[in-house]
């Protein structure tokens, strides 16, 4: 195992920086997750720490190692990928032991560390089939093996649950943090699906036009986002948000007063503002914030309600379900600790 350290990485192709000045370290053990949206810079961050892609300024450390000039193989660390990246003309057990006959290990090694690995991703039993005869569960489990086999200091992941589909990500979730936790490698995980990232990392790197906005816990980054971009990219429904003003310790927006944390942008009255909420944050009430019902959706145990207030719609999600219809007038009650509110012009967060 070993810790990853990023000090001032940049990248650009040619006249074109994507990467600015990226500083942070990864602790010894530790399962980190780079999120962000497409184009952000996460996947190629992953590759220069891979050795796939040549870094244009700053320096990667491995174990406090400098390893710019290193080539991939020699970082003693291991890739998954995608697309799988396995061999077609070869069984599983070969594919999961090549690496090591790559680096003439002799084959009773091979044979002892791909069993152990086999065992632990319950592919005893598929040892002597192709990567043709798996689903795609399987296969990601045969490319997780082939890099457990090489028992590296740092595993890296690109995107590797995207070609599956929305049941089966959901257990690769679990069995690849199970696997973290059992073995206590150093993981760097990239991914733009923030779901992805609040339920599996240690700690989440939310990364935007090649810089990073804010790293901490998941639920650091839930409930205390640094400014808005952070805001709105963690959460499922996203937040809320709403422009207004200050006015008398609360947000005057959309026509209503919007309540906020006690202190929170004390002595900047008529500031410009915008006003976050989860919508989990806010309930119905008999008496508070109108709103209109335009769209109801159940799923069981909760209801999703898609408002019109004052012409911004917004969504409230509630535990149980509603007798609200579309077009009926409901009344909102808003939760004044759990409100955000971030300066109009920078984003950043009001504390």
């Amino acid at each position: 195992m070993a810790s990853v350290s990023f000090r001032d990485i940049q990248k650009a192709y040619g006249k074109v920086k994507v990467i600015h000045g990226i500083d942070f370290t990864i602790a010894d053990g530790e399962f980190v997750v780079l999120v962000g949206p497409s184009g952000c810079g996460k996947s190629t961050l992953l590759r220069m720490l891979a050795g796939l892609e040549e870094i244009s300024g700053g320096e990667i450390l491995i174990d406090g190692k400098v390893v710019n000039e290193l080539e991939s193989k020699d970082r003693d660390i291991a890739m998954v990928f995608q697309s799988y990246a396995l061999y077609p003309h070869m069984t599983v057990r070969d594919n999961m032991g090549f690496s090591l006959r790559l680096r003439k290990a002799d084959a009773a090694t091979t044979g002892e560390r791909v069993d152990r690995a086999a065992k632990i991703l319950n592919l005893d039993a598929l040892l002597d089939r192709f990567p043709r005869e798996l689903s795609g569960g399987q296969r990601q489990r045969v490319a997780m093996g082939r890099a457990i086999v090489r028992d590296p200091k740092v595993f890296l992941f690109d995107e590797p649950l995207s070609n599956l589909d929305a049941k089966l990500r959901v257990a690769m979730r679990a069995e690849i943090k199970a696997l973290h936790q059992r073995l206590k490698t150093t993981t760097v995980y990239v991914t733009h699906d923030q779901i992805e990232a609040m339920t599996m990392a240690d700690r989440i790197v939310v990364m935007h036009d090649g810089i990073v906005e804010q790293i901490g816990t998941p639920l650091e980054l839930f409930d205390r986002p640094g400014n808005l971009f952070v805001a709105q990219f963690i959460g499922s429904p996203s937040m809320n948000v709403l422009q207004g003003t200050l006015s008398g310790g609360a947000v005057e927006a959309l026509g209503a007063r919007w309540p906020v944390p006690p202190g929170v942008g004390k002595g900047s009255e008529g500031q410009a503002v915008h006003y976050g909420i989860r919508p989990t944050d806010m309930a119905l009430a008999d008496s508070g914030i109108p709103a209109r019902v335009v769209v109801v959706e159940p799923t069981g145990a909760e209801t999703e309600l898609l408002l019109d207030v004052g012409g911004q719609q917004l969504v409230l999600v509630m535990h149980g379900r509603t007798e609200a219809q579309p077009d009926d007038t409901v009344y909102l009650a808003v939760e004044a600790a759990k409100a955000h509110v971030f300066d109009g012009t920078s984003g950043q967060r009001l504390t």
